[in-house]
């Protein structure tokens, strides 16, 4: 991997990062592929709506369709027909949103598969070898991520096992790059919850390490979003200039441009594909209810200057219809716009900062587009 800045804008980056798949021009959005696949779209969708990087997740990956079919694949990226860039999580995330089929202790996570019951124990190696089998392009480490309310007590505790966790990831990885003479990429990933002192803390611990990125975890999980926003700009002020940073797990338009400001890389949501398929579609002026009743004899696209497939090909009227109609093609549609929408934002945000005009941009786009 290799990654340089190209252009900043007070702490807004544009970068290019070199990956074995290809070129991701930063800032950049991901799509998330959960399961080997981006909800309702196909690779050749993704390619169109100009994702040149996607997430996946070792977790689901790891428990259906298994490690062992990806492997006689090849690797994920020919598995699921992508040959662009794949960023694994680690399942860290897993330990928390599926909290109630976990138990964490300090040599890893047992948890029992919300697919057929059955029980499995995940630590980091484990971890990194899934990600590893998968032949993800950047692979994270093994984390634990605690809600937006844990108490000190409880986001100490991860924090020390995050640590451990993390050394443990780069040592296993390390290993399988040398017994199989290849090299695969790893972030590190900084947790501490809202407490200012425990996010200084733990990013001092992951960066003696040492990573080739590094990633901000366990926010967008129930905290404040002035709490988001003081520990996104706390955190990147102390990550090297010269490595990409992750925030993981956002996706909202506002959120998106503030973690910009704040020096932010890389993001990643199922946000966007999930309210696309509740029916949800975002716009410049907000978001828009595709089942509006209004909307059922307006014969123009979901955004008049959009360019992606559904508003080049479809209306309104015609989108609503399909929601009604409880169609396919309607979540498929919605999934289009709203991914295209993200990555356009993030690819007008290079542009701005390439042009030294960042801050005229976000204020430009924040000052049209209703927050809810």
């Amino acid at each position: 991997m290799e990654f340089y800045v190209e252009k900043s804008c007070g702490k807004a980056r544009a970068g290019i990062l070199k990956l074995p798949h290809g070129i991701v021009h930063t800032p950049v959005f991901m799509p998330v592929g959960t399961q080997a696949s981006v909800k309702t779209l196909s690779s050749e969708e993704l390619i169109d709506i100009g994702a040149e990087i996607i997430l996946g997740n070792a977790y689901h990956i790891y428990l259906r369709p298994g490690t062992d079919v990806i492997k006689l694949a090849g690797s994920l990226h020919n598995f699921m027909n992508w040959n662009r860039n794949i960023l694994t999580d680690s399942g860290g995330f897993q330990v928390f949103s599926l909290s109630e089929l976990n138990k964490i202790k300090d040599d890893g996570v047992i948890f029992q598969s919300h697919i057929d019951g059955s029980y499995h124990h995940i630590n980091p190696e484990k971890s990194i070898e899934i990600q590893y089998d998968i032949g993800a392009d950047i692979i994270m480490c093994f984390d634990q991520c605690t809600p937006g309310d844990a108490d000190r007590k409880e986001t100490l505790n991860a924090i020390k096992r995050t640590e451990k966790w993390a050394l443990q990831s780069k040592e296993a990885l390390e290993r399988l790059n040398k017994e199989n003479n290849k090299k695969q990429s790893l972030f590190g990933i900084i947790q501490g919850g809202i407490y200012d002192d425990l996010r200084i803390k733990c990013t001092e611990k992951i960066l003696n390490i040492g990573f080739d990125g590094y990633a901000i975890g366990g926010l967008s999980v129930g905290e404040s979003k002035e709490d988001m926003y003081r520990i996104t700009n706390l955190v990147s002020e102390h990550l090297p200039f010269d490595k990409p940073r992750y925030l993981m797990g956002v996706g909202v338009p506002e959120d998106i441009l503030n973690a910009i400001e704040a020096g932010i890389d890389m993001f990643d949501c199922v946000f966007a594909t999930r309210s696309a398929r509740n029916g949800t579609a975002f716009t410049r002026y907000g978001k828009l209810n595709l089942r509006r009743s209004d909307l059922a004899t307006q014969f123009e696209p979901i955004e008049k200057d959009c360019d992606c497939y559904a508003c080049k090909n479809y209306t309104r009227a015609y989108i609503r219809h399909l929601f009604k109609a409880k169609e396919i093609l309607a979540l498929r549609l919605a999934s289009i716009h709203n991914l295209r929408f993200l990555i356009k934002l993030t690819e007008m945000a290079r542009k701005s900062i390439i042009e030294g005009k960042f801050q005229e941009f976000k204020n430009s786009f924040l000052s049209e587009y209703k927050i809810s």
